[in-house]
């Protein structure tokens, strides 16, 4: 989850998973294995079916995003609510760019690039730990998956594929994963309006918005300056103002 940097948090455990600042040395003591153990029921890993990974996705339904958790947002969205519905925003693409897209590819890339946190946890940047060290987190949770669970099952083809969408998404090179990368933005800011409606202006997660500053594509920037303007809307009714990182806040609607 992407988040603004400056922000204290405290250790939040998640689904066996500390979140992950606890300890200095933690990122040296990290593995797969060591998460495993915490596991009350273990994933057999001798059979040739992807039973084992299906019941690992469970993992994705029950570990909340952290972000929304520092906020006390109870009973938050799970890794997996978030994924679903970046999947659903793939299949919206304007044919200005649905035209040059691969859009079954992109709903595949939506739904599978957050899929190491199953076992990592969802590792946000107020939790001090560096990008290589999450990378590498990721990476062998990824390889864990995809050639422990699933490499049995139809010669390895399936996990191969999900490691390869997985990778090009990281990469962020192609359109396709440029897009992706746009949609996992748009979609935290609209969950991040949808929590102050919730909660009716008692809580201020203004400090989310700054990703909208780094939607690249324009058909979504569209899309994000509209939530942002409804924001101002919003705590408008309020009648407060709330924050806003520093060139985000959008211009006022013009009147029809």
């Amino acid at each position: 989850m992407t988040q603004a940097e400056s922000i204290p948090t405290e250790n939040i455990q998640t689904n066996g998973v500390a979140n992950h600042n606890a300890e200095p040395d933690m990122a040296a003591r990290w593995s797969v294995q060591s998460v495993l153990k915490t596991i009350p029921h273990p994933y057999p890993t001798t059979t040739n079916s992807p039973v084992s990974f299906f019941h690992l996705l469970e993992r994705l339904k029950t570990t909340p995003r952290a972000g929304w958790c520092r906020f006390k947002i109870h009973h938050g969205e799970s890794i997996s609510d978030h994924m679903y519905r970046m999947s659903i925003l793939t299949m919206m693409a304007p044919s200005s760019l649905s035209s040059r897209l691969n859009i079954p590819r992109c709903t595949k890339m939506a739904l599978i690039h957050d899929m190491a946190e199953s076992l990592v946890g969802d590792i946000t940047p107020v939790d001090g730990v560096t990008k290589p060290e999450k990378n590498r987190r990721e990476t062998e949770a990824m390889d864990y998956i995809c050639n422990t669970l699933l490499g049995k099952w139809n010669g390895g083809l399936n996990g191969q594929e999900l490691k390869e969408i997985w990778q090009e998404y990281e990469d962020s090179e192609t359109l396709e994963s440029k897009f992706v990368h746009d949609i996992d933005k748009m979609e935290l800011i609209l969950q991040m309006l949808e929590y102050e409606r919730a909660h009716e202006g008692r809580v201020d997660l203004g400090e989310f918005a700054w990703v909208a500053k780094n939607i690249m594509l324009p058909e979504v920037r569209e899309w994000s300056v509209e939530v942002l303007q409804d924001r101002v809307k919003l705590w408008k009714s309020f009648g407060k103002e709330p924050s806003w990182p520093k060139e985000v806040k959008p211009e006022a609607p013009q009147a029809p």
